[in-house]
């Protein structure tokens, strides 16, 4: 047993947040499609990115949602998602009346594997849904190139991977739409809350109108916005389609503005430490640590390590006072919702390999893109040491 040296607690909340949220509240500007907060995120978001349109939304899900429902789908389209992700991949599917096929992954980037992709595509698949999961991005390319081939639309699942590279650009920058989730467990937190973004007016104006109530805002609802009467907008009560409320408050996109700022140095950290951590296991025998591929860049929202014997290996890990979490327990087909719907599970043996034989070091409360150098390089001291204590038949071995 070693001494730990302290952790990080995520998100990290400044006086520079403080300040920003109590500013909505001296403000007195709560809520509103329009409202100042909410728009100045919108505008930020989509100038960090390079894109046109970004919408803020209340979680990432409804971003996926929006994005389904901005290319049109409906029931009888088929979806392409990879069989281990976050079950909001899927459900966003499910949610606009459609129906998800699931696709194997590849185990080096955990994403969506474009050959399983490939073989998924019927004549009903209308869009894909690739996912840059633990920040890592997947073969977006080859992916895309996949996709425009069969003429399907790509909607980006990069929740967990704002700031993520692939060739120098930003992940969120390939699709035709893209969803990032602003939860408190992300790499940009406020909390609860999603953005939205694309370089297609037309998906933008779709979306937009999926948000709120079916409801089109205008220019000229715009430009008579007064934003000391915020409730006041003048707006058409006319619903024009089928929508929901999605929307974005103040507080939450005041503090999501402050924390952008911090992003890509959170991101800078994430890879610093990254770096610890793949140097000092990568000679480990049994261990398989994460690692770029192929001009990617990751922002590493999860440190996932594939082993032989997983559960005695977390437990040793644990024992020794470091933390080891699985994320994930079944592959999606494999949940009991998708079961009951017929789904088979025993097509896609890499997502359930990395479900069997892997877990992630660190933890949603103390995510090691938060973590110091020091803490960072005494994972590395535990686990070769706990791997030097074993036999030959140990499963750290």
């Amino acid at each position: 047993m070693m001494a730990t040296p302290k952790y990080q607690a995520w998100p990290v909340i400044t006086d520079a947040d403080k300040q920003a949220v109590m500013a909505v509240l001296e403000r007195g500007v709560l809520s509103g499609p329009l409202s100042p907060e909410v728009t100045a995120l919108e505008r930020e978001f989509a100038d960090y990115l390079g894109v046109k349109y970004c919408l803020a939304t209340n979680s990432g899900t409804a971003a996926l949602h929006m994005a389904l429902a901005a290319l049109e789908i409906k029931p009888g389209d088929e979806v392409v998602v990879p069989a281990f992700t976050f079950v909001a991949t899927a459900m966003a599917v499910l949610q606009q009346g459609a129906t998800p096929i699931f696709a194997d992954i590849e185990l080096e980037s955990f994403g969506l594997d474009p050959e399983s992709f490939e073989r998924a595509i019927t004549p009903k698949t209308k869009a894909v849904i690739p996912v840059h999961l633990h920040g890592m991005p997947c073969d977006i390319e080859k992916i895309n190139q996949i996709a425009k081939a069969h003429n399907i639309s790509v909607i980006e699942d990069a929740c967990q991977a704002p700031g993520a590279t692939c060739q120098d650009q930003k992940v969120g920058t390939f699709g035709k739409l893209a969803a990032f989730s602003l939860q408190s467990s992300k790499n940009l937190a406020c909390g609860e809350g999603g953005l939205l973004v694309t370089n297609d007016e037309s998906c933008y104006k779709r979306a937009a109108q999926f948000r709120m109530f079916g409801e089109n805002i205008e220019m000229g609802d715009k430009n008579a916005y007064d934003p000391k009467r915020p409730l006041d907008l003048k707006r058409s009560y006319d619903s024009v389609g089928i929508g929901y409320m999605y929307r974005m408050q103040e507080l939450s996109a005041a503090l999501a503005r402050s924390q952008l700022k911090r992003l890509d140095d959170w991101n800078a950290n994430g890879q610093r430490n990254a770096q610890i951590l793949n140097e000092g296991l990568k000679d480990l025998p049994g261990w398989i640590a994460p690692k770029e591929l192929d001009g990617r860049k990751s922002v590493y929202h999860k440190y996932r390590v594939q082993v032989s014997e997983r559960d005695a290996v977390m437990a040793k890990l644990q024992e020794a006072g470091l933390e080891a979490v699985q994320w994930q327990t079944k592959i999606l087909p494999a949940q009991t919702v998708f079961k009951n719907m017929g789904y088979s599970q025993d097509v896609y043996p890499n997502a359930q390999e990395l479900i069997d034989k892997s877990f992630c070091l660190f933890s949603h409360t103390h995510p090691v893109w938060a973590q110091s150098v020091e803490l960072c390089e005494h994972y590395v001291d535990v686990i070769r040491a706990a791997g030097q204590t074993c036999d030959s038949k140990s499963a750290c071995a």
